[in-house]
């Protein structure tokens, strides 16, 4: 059965769609950019700044659902500049010391709210 994930902890969705979805004990968690969940304003100047915003983010839709960083299998990672690979792989790899996920990470032309990084990801309960 499908069952909608939704914290407070995290950005409410800016568009048709959940913070995560779990199904079978997958958890399925949107896209987050760097929005602070109480004034839902950008956080960071820079992609390091944003990615660490973001990764809270992300935590807290995780936690909500009874899952953690340690139960990640899969992540996507978008980019507004493919320069920032580095200082985005940085925070990103503070999360995952041991035994991190698959991923992929492209730049694309645009981000919403015209933001430098988008992460998603995929996990188990």
């Amino acid at each position: 059965m499908k069952k909608i994930i939704s914290t407070n902890k995290a950005p409410a969705a800016i568009g048709p769609y959940s913070q995560a979805i779990e199904y079978n004990g997958v958890l399925y968690c949107s896209g987050q950019i760097p929005l602070d969940p109480n004034t839902m304003e950008i956080i960071g100047k820079n992609a390091s700044e944003q990615a660490k915003q973001v990764m809270k983010n992300l935590e807290a839709v995780l936690g909500e659902a009874g899952s953690d960083f340690s139960k990640v299998i899969k992540c996507s990672i978008f980019l507004d500049d493919m320069g920032d690979f580095a200082d985005v792989n940085e925070v990103y790899g503070s999360y995952f010391e041991n035994e991190p996920p698959a991923r992929e990470t492209v730049a694309v032309q645009t981000l919403p709210k015209s933001v430098l990084v988008e992460i998603s990801c995929i996990a188990f309960i």
